[in-house]
């Protein structure tokens, strides 16, 4: 069963012609009732008719984004590329979502806050402020990332990260046995929590699990190299 219908009424953007929606059923859970108007699309396959996801305000989808599940974008959002808003996440303010990115889960992207690239936004994390969120970077869990940073490349911000600045993070590259990404960040209670592959705890925990499993082979040595590093930019 169809939730809404395009309207003639139409916005462009970015030479693409958008149309605004309007109810045709009761969606109680977000307050919206028959014919009642909503944001604006460019085609049906932006916005599912399943579920209560629902665009309103003067937010517009477009492009091949998709909304759908009980998702909600609203306030002047713009959401676009292939990017997909899905789950309980809510995307407002003067947000712009769009590459190949995902906003899932209970996830909240507002304020003036950018989400791009291949980034995810998930769990219960929130991006806002003049936060930026683009490469391949992921944020989940209850993390929180605001102010004017700018999380990017193939960093991971998670568990109760608070990363108000570009100073309350960093990622190194290639380094270690695995030759991987390893991201360091604040929480909530100031101390530093490390994420590389299945390690998630902090930076006493990581130096103790890494003197376990590398001892002083060079594989050790770069970590507790780069662990002094981290205890300088931090302040520890």
């Amino acid at each position: 069963m169809k939730k809404y219908e395009i309207t003639t009424e139409c916005f462009e953007v970015n030479n693409k012609k958008l149309y605004r929606i309007k109810a045709i059923i009761n969606i109680p859970e977000i307050h919206v009732k028959i014919g009642g108007l909503g944001g604006y699309i460019e085609t049906e396959n932006n916005l599912s008719h399943e579920g209560n996801a629902w665009v309103s305000g003067n937010a517009k989808v477009y492009g091949d984004a998709e909304v759908f599940g009980d998702a909600w974008v609203f306030g002047n959002a713009k959401v676009s590329g292939e990017a997909k808003v899905y789950g309980n996440a809510k995307v407002f303010g003067n947000t712009k979502v769009y590459g190949n990115t995902k906003v899932y889960d209970d996830a909240e992207v507002y304020g003036n806050a950018w989400v791009y690239g291949n980034a995810w936004v998930s769990g219960d994390a929130k991006v806002y402020g003049n936060a930026w969120v683009s490469g391949n970077a992921w944020v989940f869990d209850d993390a929180k990332v605001y102010g004017n940073t700018k999380v990017y490349g193939d960093a991971e911000v998670y568990g109760d990260a608070e990363v108000s600045s570009n100073y309350d993070y960093c990622v190194f590259q290639s380094f270690g046995s695995r030759l991987s990404s390893t991201t360091f960040h604040k929480c909530e209670n100031n101390d530093i929590f490390v994420n590389i592959g299945c390690f998630h705890d902090n930076l006493n925990n990581f130096k103790t699990k890494v003197i376990e499993t590398h001892g002083n082979n060079k594989y050790g040595k770069e970590y507790l190299a780069i662990i002094e590093v981290i205890k300088i930019k931090f302040g520890l």
